[in-house]
């Protein structure tokens, strides 16, 4: 089932980028040029032709596929852990405390009398 709706998924794919590669420039991205009386993707409303239709029928179909793979996928991996497709045994957590210096000491600096004798470059 998963590779008959990944096969839908990759004609839809190639079918949406020709549809939008054979559609007719309106140029002036985003309405940008189009001497404000109209025609641009910015006007109040553009012509609504078959090849426009096309694409989002498509598109529309594109994002359904997408949906149902998403679906698909998590149904076949909430079943089982990548460890149980490997056939091997996740490994097991260690449990030691990690040993810290002078665990019982404070956190404090070392007084003057515990500092060791450092010799000053005057």
């Amino acid at each position: 089932m998963e590779n008959v709706v990944l096969i839908i998924h990759l004609l839809l794919a190639l079918a949406l980028i020709g549809v939008v590669l054979m559609q007719r420039s309106e140029g002036g991205g985003l309405g940008m040029g189009s001497g404000g009386g109209g025609g641009g993707s910015m006007s109040g409303r553009s012509a609504a032709t078959a090849m426009g239709k096309l694409t989002w029928w498509i598109a529309g179909a594109f994002i359904c596929t997408s949906i149902a793979l998403t679906v698909i996928a998590a149904q076949n991996s909430s079943s089982s852990s990548v460890f149980d497709r490997l056939g091997t045994q996740a490994p097991a957590a260690e449990e030691t405390d990690p040993v810290l210096p002078g665990a019982g000491d404070s956190l404090l600096p070392p007084a003057d009398a515990d500092a060791p004798l450092v010799p000053r470059a005057d």
